[in-house]
């Protein structure tokens, strides 16, 4: 009877602390959530593409064009990865 009643305070103290590391794991996950924030886009990063639109699509234009003289390969490699990309999430579904 002692030796089941061990092994149960025993269970109790393991599920006692993997909850405990259960919550100081999701209390870390949602502090560095919050510290990513700063880093993702928000309205600061909207409003600014939406104010240079044009002169971003222009920067985009001239560095493909300087990508397909100077390395064509880079290009290809590209579409190959965005076609098995496509593929494997299309098999997925």
């Amino acid at each position: 009877m002692s030796n089941d009643t061990n092994d149960n305070q025993k269970l109790k103290d393991i599920i006692k602390d993997l909850t405990d590391k259960n919550n100081k794991l999701t209390e870390e996950i949602s502090l560095l959530k919050n510290k990513l924030k700063k880093y993702t886009n928000n309205d600061r990063h909207r409003k600014y593409y939406q104010k240079n639109k044009d002169k971003i699509k222009q920067r985009s234009k001239k560095y493909m064009e300087r990508i397909k003289q100077e390395n064509p390969e880079k290009i290809r490699e590209w579409s190959r990865n965005a076609y098995l990309k496509s593929k494997k999430k299309n098999d997925v579904q």
